[in-house]
């Protein structure tokens, strides 16, 4: 990865070309873990658009199940019966 040719630290601009190889190394470190953190991020972004598919699939299957379970007629109530007489 390249080096910028300034780097800013609270407010001062330095040379990287002064910086000492310690300076230079956290450096890298640091653009190496903002390389991770996007990846990390485009990989959440996947993660988030798989979920709301599965979302959009689930409310598609309770719609589906719930139609077809009220297409199912209910069984017409019985009748209720007479009271048999007490000879």
């Amino acid at each position: 990865m390249a080096q910028p040719e300034y780097l800013t630290l609270d407010g001062t601009r330095y040379s990287t070309e002064k910086l000492s190889d310690e300076a230079r190394n956290q450096m890298i470190n640091i653009q190496a873990v903002d390389a991770e953190m996007a990846r990390l991020q485009q990989q959440l972004a996947i993660a988030q658009t798989a979920r709301n598919a599965y979302v959009i699939a689930l409310r598609t299957a309770v719609k589906m199940s719930a139609e077809s379970t009220e297409q199912v007629k209910p069984k017409k109530p019985r009748a209720s019966r007479k009271p048999k007489s007490s000879e």
